[in-house]
This record gives C-alpha cells, sequence and structure tokens, in this order.
C-alpha cells in the first residue's frame, strides 16, 4: 500500500496535466470554491513524484479563486505514464457513472432545506432542486391552497410576539419599526419580496360584498399627506431588508399605483414590469366600471442586477387567474398559485421570501409549497392567529412562540393566563 501523507504544497509548485480533457466553467469552480470556504478541505489534489496534478485541476483553480498560496496534496507514487494519464480520466469518468436515489435525495434536500442550509452547496442548481422538491417532497398540504380559517373574536398573539413556523418567521407588529424588522430578519437579508400592503381604499367601510362582515384592514384609511409618507415608510423597510438585487413584487389599487411607485423608486427599487393579475370575476364597487384586475409592480433593489433572471421568457406581463373561493374571509387575499408563480420566477428554493404585510398568509403557504423560507409581519393580532392557524392546519405542524417556547395551542389553551 502507497503512502498517502498528506502534505502542504505552493500552488506556484504545482503543475496541471496539459492533457487534461475534463473542463471547469466559473461557476463550476464558483461552487468548489464555495464548498471549500464551507467544509474546508476534504479532497487533497492528488499529485505525482514532480508535482505534475493527476486529480485536482478543479480545485486547484477553487483555491485559486480563494487566493489560498497553499494546498493539500497527496503524492502517489510508482504509476507508470500511462497508469498516470489513465487515472485522470478515470478519476472523473467513475464519479459520472454512479446515480441517484431521487427519492432519498430529494429527502435529504428537504431535511437541509428545513434546517435552513444553503442548497447551493450541494452543487444541484435551482431548477434542479425545484424538480426534486416537486417529485418528492413538495406537497399540496393537508388543506386546499386557499383555505382561511376564520377569524376568532379573540386574538391569542400580542403585538411583539415572534412566532417559528417550522423554516419561516411571523412577527405580530408594525412592519416600518425597525425594532420589529430586526426580530424578523436577525440580520439576514431577503432574496425577494412578494407583498400587498394596504391600499388606503377603506375596505372595511365598503359594504358591496356583504360576507366582509366589516372585517377591516389596518392603515387603509389616511389621509393624503399621512398616505405618502406610510408609503415612503413601507419603501424603505423593504429595501433595508432585501438583498441588492432582489427581485419584488408589490400588489397595489391603480389608485394609489402613483404614490407607491414613486416611493419604491425613491428608496432605490428598479421598476421593471407591471404585471396584470386578471381575475375570473369582477369585483362590485360604486365605479363606472367594475374592477377585474389588479397591478403588481415588479422589479429589484437597485444596488446591483437582479440576483435571478427570469429563464422562461415565453411568459407575459398578464397573469390570469381564479380568485381565491373563499376571499370573502380577507378582503384583498391573494391566491397561492399567484404568489407561487412570482417566488418559482424570480427566487431558489432556500432563499427568504419577505412579506411585510401578511394578511392571512398566502405568500407563506406559498413559500411553504415552494421549499421557501418567509419571514412575514402582521399588525393585527387577529390575522397574525389566522396565518398561524392556516400554516398549521396546511402542514400538520405546529408553530412555537420563539421566546417563551410553547406551541400556539399550548399559549391558547392557557390564554387567560397569557394576556
Amino acid at each position: 500500500m502507497r503512502d498517502l501523507d498528506v502534505r502542504l504544497m505552493s500552488v506556484t509548485d504545482l503543475t496541471p496535466y496539459a492533457r487534461n480533457s475534463r473542463t471547469h466553467s466559473d461557476e463550476q469552480v464558483a461552487q468548489v470554491a464555495a464548498s471549500i470556504k464551507e467544509f474546508g478541505w476534504t479532497n487533497p489534489i492528488l499529485i505525482d513524484e514532480d508535482n505534475g496534478i493527476i486529480a485536482g485541476h478543479g480545485r486547484l483553480q477553487a483555491a485559486q479563486r480563494l487566493g489560498e498560496s497553499e494546498v493539500p496534496t497527496i503524492t502517489l507514487t510508482g504509476l507508470s505514464e500511462a497508469q498516470k494519464r489513465a487515472y485522470v480520466i478515470a478519476d472523473n469518468k467513475l464519479a459520472l457513472n454512479a446515480g441517484w436515489d431521487n427519492e432519498m435525495l430529494a429527502v435529504e434536500i428537504a431535511d437541509l432545506l428545513e434546517d435552513g442550509f444553503d442548497l447551493g452547496l450541494t452543487g444541484f442548481d435551482g431548477d434542479e432542486i425545484n424538480s426534486l422538491l416537486a417529485d418528492g417532497n413538495k406537497t399540496d398540504g393537508l388543506t386546499d391552497d386557499d383555505e382561511i380559517p376564520e377569524v376568532a373574536e379573540e386574538a391569542i398573539s400580542k403585538l411583539g410576539d415572534i412566532w417559528t413556523l417550522g423554516r419561516h418567521t411571523l412577527v405580530c407588529g408594525d412592519s416600518i419599526n425597525s425594532e420589529t424588522l430586526d426580530s424578523l430578519m436577525q440580520g439576514d437579508k431577503a432574496d425577494l419580496v412578494f407583498t400587498d400592503p394596504p391600499w388606503n381604499v377603506n375596505y372595511g367601510a365598503q359594504k358591496n360584498h356583504p360576507s366582509w362582515k366589516s372585517r377591516t384592514i389596518l392603515n387603509d384609511h389616511m389621509q393624503a399627506d399621512d398616505w405618502q409618507q406610510f408609503c415612503n415608510d413601507i419603501a424603505n423597510s423593504l429595501f433595508v431588508c432585501t438583498k441588492a438585487g432582489a427581485p419584488i413584487y408589490v400588489v397595489m389599487s391603480a389608485q394609489e399605483w402613483p404614490v407607491i411607485h414613486v416611493a419604491l423608486n425613491a428608496a432605490g427599487f428598479h421598476w421593471s414590469s407591471t404585471i396584470i393579475w386578471a381575475k375570473d370575476s369582477l369585483v362590485l364597487s360604486r365605479k363606472d366600471y367594475h374592477t377585474q384586475y389588479e397591478p403588481i409592480w415588479y422589479g429589484w433593489n437597485g444596488g446591483a442586477a437582479r440576483l435571478m433572471e427570469l429563464e422562461d421568457r415565453k411568459q407575459s406581463d398578464l397573469w390570469e387567474m381564479q380568485r381565491p373561493k373563499r376571499s370573502e374571509l380577507h378582503p384583498t387575499t391573494k391566491p397561492v398559485e399567484l404568489v407561487e408563480r412570482a417566488l418559482e420566477n424570480s427566487g431558489k428554493p432556500g432563499g427568504i421570501v419577505l412579506d411585510l404585510f401578511g394578511g392571512s398568509g398566502s405568500t407563506l403557504i406559498a413559500a411553504e409549497k415552494t421549499g421557501r423560507q418567509c419571514r412575514t409581519v402582521e399588525l393585527d393580532p387577529k390575522y397574525a392567529d389566522v396565518i398561524i392557524k392556516r400554516w398549521q392546519e396546511y402542514t400538520g405542524l405546529k408553530a412555537v412562540h420563539a421566546e417563551l417556547n410553547m406551541t400556539f395551542q399550548e399559549i391558547s389553551d392557557g390564554t387567560t393566563t397569557q394576556n
């Protein structure tokens, strides 16, 4: 048996094999570099007695990319020239001949996702991970995607509560308050935004839909100056919580569109398109023409080019989807399908999706369904409860109060001692 002692050598002393037929793209070298940075050197470079590389050309390039001056090596002695040339090929080809147990792989990927691990370090790209989750662990849930629990008369959640819902976080609080945002993000930055702020149209005062039962939306009826400041605060909060280049989808009424557009641009977001959600039925109103669409402001954090380009370039800015069957349970609820399309178009599994206006929880359910992490805020404690109940019923899992380390049900059972 050969001596397999590992020794550090200067990268300048190593000689790549001139006839190496294995190629390494910049993207693949970056992946190897990220792996070395995360896990350390788990696989030394194999060299011959003359310091010629037999296996590890990609690892050498990754080390150079990381600025490392020395790399671990193992010297293989006693190989003939033919054996060296053959092993240069075999080292790469033999690994390619292995297969995958896709069912087991999907379980592992899902578990890593649940742990919040960066799935990019596995070597699989976003499309591959999406496919794995769709085949093995992407589920339709235990309830209908758009099923929303009734709003209770008394709230369990209180302002300031932080809830852990699997890999997601819900804060009951003011989404333009810096302390709320700190509690929500914990130093992280979001990869994508999908949010549906109040529209300042005073939905609770409208009687056009009897089943709404006067379910008001907080911050939905302001004077012009207050509304402008509110939109500015929303835009600034979204900007500081997102990565440079992070895509953003903001649903807003046509009536208040100019205000939010100016605010988002002023905060530093780049506008790209206005997406139209065309509904299957109109919304009754006092207008001459009843509304059957909602506009969605699409762009990205202008600090850099967008993080993820749209791969399916055949899509248009007209998204035709049905309204949720039970939309009366929240005046402006969005179908999960709508949010799901945005998340899959503009984000990767494991990424952080930000929604500063949780509402009935459609963004969180879409994130659950597509393998993303949702960070969301809801000002109304009753609707924070709705989000929690909806997620629990959808997944069969239990939400946990981050500070009390008690489940939602445990706190609910002892409500009189918690309030």
